[in-house]
């Protein structure tokens, strides 16, 4: 990995580069994708099995695009019984963090006779888009699907590709019925998103699409968002490991590959205030990619998107942090949890040298869906909050109204809207 200096000039290169991997600067696809929605919304069924059959190399029928009880019970037959109980405690460790996020409907009474509150009620119905084919995400699939269910979503639709069998992946399938998914469909790509968005004869709409998928997909959220909610365009994946002189360099380099390997977009930065630490961890890092089954993407994500820090001093390198607002964002220090109260942009912290990145990713409970490419400066993770609307609840009686009527008839006319201070006025105006 290439080590340089922090300074003005890198951390600037740095962002700069890293902002390439924007799926808002593919803009090359938009107009595929815009033509694929529309065809969507135009020819429903018939335009999602089309595309499934060229882009999928899969044949189906209408009533085959739903996924069965049958496929359903073979799925899971066939998961590894060791698998299917590591899915089970992650789902568990999953719950139960996002539980202790719900947000329950609020009421605040006074003598006057005013009422204020807030209503909270979970969204009818969303999509979950899972990448497919040949792949399996049975993580992610825990991981939107889940929160989704503690909110109290009622209807939770999985869309996922076909393998050229025409089946969906046995452990994806599984991890979505653990999940609590209501119906699975066999359906990819743009086409997908825009089944969801606008509905089909098989597949009805959604209120809110949600699941990472390629550059297709992202812009295929983008495009139908208005129509419905989304939960953000995701960019690839990135981890920052914050280090001082008592990092373990083999541990530093292994959790940089983690996200490295993703794909040749994924970025890896370690900023350190050690020169010693950053030598090691390149050679660490050159040595593990070698071995490591994915040693083409790891190479090319490296060389894109790796970078080594090194800082003059741990506020130098706190600063760097925040500035490009990680994704992911391992604190490995003599206080880690000290350093943690200066960092104001990541996705998620992980604190120590034993809480790696995938710990998260997998297991520990907190959702791996995380803001990216800087977004963490004003976004969060997904949560039990992506799921549920609030709205405002006031009420007022005569008596609480009658005191102040006069002050928001002068408000309304100050603005010119008159017909909001007559709104107000009638109901007084045999006493004024």
């Amino acid at each position: 990995m290439r080590i340089i200096k922090l300074d003005d000039q890198s951390r600037q290169g740095i962002l700069v580069n890293l902002l390439k991997r924007d799926p808002n600067h593919y803009s090359g696809y938009e107009d595929t994708v815009r033509d694929i929605v529309e065809d969507v919304k135009a020819r429903k069924d018939a335009a999602v099995l089309d595309y499934t059959k060229k882009f999928d190399g899969v044949e189906l029928a209408a009533g085959q695009m739903r996924v069965t009880e049958a496929e359903i019970q073979e799925a899971i037959s066939l998961v590894d019984p060791s698998l299917f109980s590591v899915m089970k405690k992650s789902l568990d460790n999953i719950r139960e963090y996002h539980e202790k996020q719900k947000q329950y409907s609020w009421f605040d009474s006074k003598p006057d006779g005013t009422i204020l509150g807030q209503k909270v009620t979970p969204l009818a119905s969303v999509g979950v888009y899972v990448p497919g084919g040949k792949a399996a995400y049975p993580s992610s699939v825990l991981m939107n699907i889940i929160p989704a269910r503690v909110a109290g979503v009622r209807r939770i639709a999985m869309v996922t590709p076909p393998g050229k069998d025409g089946k969906v992946n046995p452990v994806t399938l599984t991890a979505a019925h653990l999940a609590g998914a209501t119906e699975v469909y066999k359906a990819g790509g743009a086409q997908a998103i825009a089944a969801l968005a606008f509905g089909t004869e098989s597949i009805p709409r959604v209120d809110k699409i949600v699941g990472p998928g390629n550059i297709f997909v992202a812009l295929a959220k983008k495009a139908v968002y208005g129509y419905v909610s989304i939960d953000s365009i995701a960019g690839p994946s990135e981890i920052l490991v914050l280090a001082d002189d008592s990092a373990n360099p083999r541990y530093v380099a292994a959790d940089l590959l983690s996200q490295a390997e993703h794909d040749e977009l994924a970025s890896a930065i370690l900023v350190t205030t050690s020169m010693e630490l950053a030598e090691k961890v390149s050679e660490e890092a050159e040595k593990f990619v070698k071995i490591l089954s994915r040693r083409e993407i790891l190479e090319k994500s490296l060389k894109n998107y790796g970078y080594i820090l090194v800082a003059d001093s741990m506020e130098d390198a706190i600063d760097a942090a925040n500035q490009i607002a990680s994704e992911h964002l391992e604190i490995v220090t003599r206080s880690p949890f000290e350093v943690m109260t200066k960092i104001r942009n990541a996705g998620a912290i992980f604190l120590g040298e034993y809480s790696s990145e995938p710990l998260g990713d997998y297991f520990a409970g907190p959702n791996h869906v995380l803001p990216t490419n800087g977004t963490a400066k004003f976004f969060s993770p997904l949560g039990v909050d992506d799921y549920v609307k609030k709205s405002s609840i006031i009420y007022y009686s005569k008596e609480a109204l009658e005191p102040i009527h006069k002050d928001i008839e002068t408000f309304a006319k100050a603005e010119g809207l008159t017909a909001h201070a007559n709104s107000i006025h009638v109901r007084f105006e045999n006493q004024d």
